[in-house]
């Protein structure tokens, strides 16, 4: 994939993630699209480690779940640790 595509389903790819955790609202187009990104990095390292094929190939689903998936698991930590965070 070129670096438009890895943008385009970047942005696609966080903004289901930041739908699915409910954090839509505090999250803008940059963020999405960053939260994607790395969410298929992560999403990626961690189906490999569970035994699957974790590569992003492109448009389709495998890869949007992949990608969606470690999303949702970096959204998942940083609330976590902002949650945990005393002002």
């Amino acid at each position: 994939m070129g670096t438009c595509s890895w943008i385009l389903f970047g942005a696609i790819a966080g903004w289901v993630a930041s739908l699915l955790t409910g954090r839509n609202e505090r999250m803008g187009c940059l963020a999405n699209i960053i939260i994607g990104i790395l969410g298929a990095m992560i999403g990626g390292f961690v189906v490999n480690l569970l035994g699957g094929r974790g590569d992003i190939t492109g448009f389709n689903l495998y890869s949007f779940g992949v990608a969606v998936l470690g999303a949702v698991l970096l959204l998942g930590i940083t609330g976590w640790f902002a949650k945990n965070q005393k002002y």
